[in-house]
């Protein structure tokens, strides 16, 4: 029986559909959000503002807020609610490294523009290959 979901959320439709997909699927389970924000580097567009903050931490939360807002509403739909966890770096690893403890991981096949899936790789392959608990890909 699955009670602890992880759920991976990047503000995508895949994203929410994934989150749609758990909330249906396993209606009893505790389901938690990820959100992975990019690891500060002035490199990276929404990391940037993050690195330039004197508040790194809180700089991710604030990033993530808007992922979890809407999160919340999805999950309000069923009358659900759902926990947050935010990480910042590579969202491959942080997803894999922040699965343990969950009985499965269910995120999006895809996100962002094709030269951010060329550049950034393929998360959804990564973690599947990876993860120590069971993947769902949604899409």
């Amino acid at each position: 029986m699955i009670e602890r979901v992880l759920v991976a959320m990047d503000g995508s439709d895949l994203s929410e559909r994934a989150l749609r997909y758990a909330l249906d699927g396993h209606p009893d389970a505790e389901i938690t959000v990820l959100n992975v924000v990019g690891g500060a580097s002035p490199m990276m567009g929404q990391a940037a503002g993050i690195a330039l903050s004197d508040d790194d931490e809180g700089g991710v939360r604030e990033a993530a807020e808007p992922v979890f807002e809407r999160a919340r509403e999805i999950a309000a739909e069923y009358d659900k609610t759902v926990e947050t966890a935010v990480e910042a770096g590579r969202p491959a690893r942080q997803i894999i490294d922040h699965s343990e403890g969950f009985d499965v991981v269910v995120l999006g096949t895809h996100s962002g523009s094709l030269a951010d899936r060329l550049f950034v790789g393929n998360v959804a392959k990564t973690v599947f290959q990876r993860s120590p608990v069971p993947v769902t890909v949604v899409r």
